[in-house]
């Protein structure tokens, strides 16, 4: 049976998302590799995450919604790619969508909201890094103009394996 497609909006994230977006994120903590967190979060630990992605600057948090229910749907975020000041103008991105919203074209709509803010910003480089294998988040990147720049082979382990990193950029 096909799924009825809704209008979806896309805007900054504001303190009143975290219960949603906590409970997104915490599904990919949960059930896959996509994240190397490996305990769930209560919103009160994920506030000073969310806190640090304001509505301006290089660091942003955008939400997609659905425009008639008001339900989170998903997010992206560009992030410090490293503390060290020389790195300033380089964020790390990253989407993730609600486990039954894929395939509905969310994460292009989030990046494409999402590099649009960074368009004014100073950002030189935008930086991802996806857990392997992940076919879906390569296909989105590469959308998006990223190219792969290397890979961190068995760099992290969770559920009992080790998983491959494959890094890839954009220019901004």
């Amino acid at each position: 049976m096909p799924t009825e497609r809704t209008e979806v909006q896309v805007r900054p994230g504001a303190e009143g998302d975290l219960d949603a977006l906590t409970t997104i994120y915490n599904h990919y903590v949960r059930e896959t590799a996509i994240t190397f967190d490996t305990a769930i979060f209560t919103p009160e630990e994920r506030r000073p995450w969310l806190l640090s992605h304001p509505e301006d600057g290089p660091h942003r948090l955008m939400v997609a919604t659905d425009a008639e229910s008001q339900e989170i749907l998903g997010y992206a975020t560009s992030s410090p790619y490293r503390p060290k000041p020389a790195y300033v103008t380089s964020v790390e991105v990253s989407v993730y969508v609600a486990p039954d919203a894929g395939r509905r074209g969310i994460g292009s709509l989030l990046y494409d909201a999402l590099f649009k803010a960074l368009g004014a910003e100073d950002v030189h480089r935008a930086y991802a890094g996806i857990a392997q294998p992940n076919e879906a988040s390569e296909r989105l990147h590469a959308r998006f103009d990223f190219r792969h720049v290397g890979t961190y082979r068995e760099v992290g382990r969770k559920f009992g394996r080790y998983w491959d990193v494959a890094w890839y950029e954009k220019e901004l």
